[in-house]
């Protein structure tokens, strides 16, 4: 099994491992393009950004700067509006629905590290390079959420559609549909119609 495979999979993986680190600098770099293209060019932004993140819709916006680990691993549902600052820890496969709204400054982080310090050290392989393991969760943002200014959203969670995530927030577990949930942890409030 590749390590890639081990990443999608949860499993413990190096990133440091085969080609991961050359996908993750190549999409580095296309972050940076990105981020230093014109931000009137609504088409050359888009062009950019279907070059490295193959799941992005045509009506999808995201604001300037952005960050992604891989690019490759997120989707975008329709009419999604990202915010300025959002960074995409994508180890594990992200989706994100149909009409979501994402605050700027926000999060979504699917990957981990082991509790133990023994698994977590890093190590030297035969080539003399330090690598370390890790693994990943999915997260899934369902359809018609509004994520609010600065929430991370952390790995294994699901948001169900149509909830509302409070400004801040961290969000740890999963959240049910119709929801608006705030807080550190991001607890539910109350349901929503």
């Amino acid at each position: 099994m590749s390590e890639i495979d081990k990443m999608l999979a949860g499993e413990l993986y190096s990133s440091e491992a085969e080609n991961l680190p050359d996908i993750h600098i190549n999409c580095c770099r296309m972050c940076q393009k990105y981020n230093q293209a014109d931000p009137g060019d609504e088409k050359g932004l888009h062009e950019i950004l279907k070059e490295f993140v193959p799941g992005i819709q045509d009506d999808t916006v995201l604001k300037q700067p952005i960050q992604f680990d891989y690019g490759q691993f997120t989707t975008f549902g329709r009419r999604v509006f990202v915010n300025y600052n959002f960074i995409c820890m994508d180890t594990a496969r992200i989706s994100i629905g149909d009409d979501v709204l994402i605050g700027p400054s926000c999060i979504l982080a699917a990957p981990l590290h082991p509790m133990e310090a023994d698994e977590r050290c890093y190590r030297e392989d035969e080539h003399g390079h330090l690598w370390h393991k890790e693994f990943s969760k999915p997260i899934t943002i369902g359809h018609d959420c509004w994520i609010g200014a600065g929430v991370t959203v952390c790995a294994g969670v699901t948001i169900g559609a149509c909830s509302v995530i409070g400004a801040g927030s961290v969000v740890t577990r999963d959240i049910p549909p119709h929801s608006f949930a705030a807080g550190v942890p991001a607890k539910v409030i109350r349901e929503l119609p």
